[in-house]
């Protein structure tokens, strides 16, 4: 080795030193696992997602740019749940986010390290998954829904819209923790309320037609659609309009005659500022969980008119969108 081609090496070795001892490891990008139940095909369900996708800008993070997501969606298989917690476990997802009871127990009972997150949940305390709303302890937090605080407003405003509203469908699934605590309070509202309600059980795909004959045999006055079965809402719609039935539901739905409950787009806008704390140091057993700040009242004039019916002018000044 020649003298200039020694002292050059050294300078370079020399120069390169600082910079290696100095040189900070490259920060991980943060992933984000999401389980769902449904994949969003719907415009509701887009809307909703991209609402999740604002509220994470609002906290500093850009898509694909600052965090990556993993989803997950059951499809109707419950069975995938723990397959797709195992795989979050596997990526070392930094927090795991999902809109359903079933799914938020399942992802509890395999971790108490990664945070979790749910939204609108109809009741977490009694399903289990947090201590107390205040303090929540643990790995799990979120938004509730307030389900159980919305069944006597929900036939308040069925019995508004249908004066003579004496039987009550009721579309849910038993396998449905969330539903099931759900047609458990609505039975004693009801009978408070002088409507007697038909239940209608519906698990899966094979229980749609029979649940349907059901609900023609038994003539009610009107269906009642908890979202545990928004999977089959298109069936649904069609038997509805088919044998005039109005329809009330708790979110979004383009064939209910009277959509009440809390602003979905919201709570999923809410449920992304807890994501951002997380991902920034908070502990999930120190954030209280949030409930809903915006409601909706969504009354659909054109189903009325097809169904004959007149709503009130009291309950139309009240509602947030009057789709004519």
């Amino acid at each position: 080795m020649d003298r200039r081609t020694f002292i050059s090496g050294m300078t370079l070795g020399l120069l390169a030193a600082p910079l290696a001892a100095g040189a900070q490891p490259a920060a991980k990008t943060p992933l984000i696992g999401y389980l769902g139940v449904q994949f969003p095909t719907t415009p509701e369900g887009r809307r909703t997602w991209e609402a999740f996708l604002q509220g994470l800008r609002e906290q500093g993070y850009v898509p694909e740019r600052s965090f990556a997501i993993e989803r997950r969606y059951l499809e109707g298989k419950n069975e995938r749940a723990s397959t797709f917690v195992t795989e979050f476990l596997q990526m070392k997802v930094d927090i795991i986010v999902t809109a359903s009871t079933f799914l938020a127990r399942t992802a509890k009972e395999r971790t108490s390290t990664i945070p979790i997150v749910f939204i609108g949940l109809a009741d977490p305390v009694r399903d289990g998954l947090v201590t107390s709303l205040v303090r929540p302890g643990g790995n799990v937090t979120g938004i509730s829904g307030q389900y159980s605080d919305l069944q006597a407003k929900t036939l308040q405003i069925m019995r508004e819209a249908l004066p003579r509203l004496s039987r009550l469908a009721v579309l849910w699934d038993p396998a449905n923790q969330a539903s099931a605590a759900a047609w458990k309070d609505m039975q004693s509202i009801a009978k408070a309320g002088g409507v007697a309600l038909v239940s209608v059980e519906i698990q899966g795909p094979a229980d749609v037609e029979p649940a349907l004959g059901a609900i023609s045999r038994e003539r009610p006055d009107a269906l009642l659609v908890h979202l545990a079965v928004s999977p089959y809402r298109p069936r649904i719609e069609e038997h509805a309009a088919v044998h005039r039935l109005p329809i009330m539901a708790l979110n979004r739905m383009p064939g209910a005659l009277l959509t009440y409950g809390p602003d979905y787009e919201d709570m999923f806008r809410q449920a992304a500022s807890y994501v951002g704390k997380i991902l920034k140091g908070a502990k999930p057993a120190d954030l209280p969980v949030e409930q809903p700040t915006k409601f909706e009242l969504v009354i659909n004039l054109k189903i009325a008119k097809a169904l004959g019916l007149t709503i009130p002018p009291s309950l139309l000044q009240r509602a947030d969108q009057v789709i004519e």
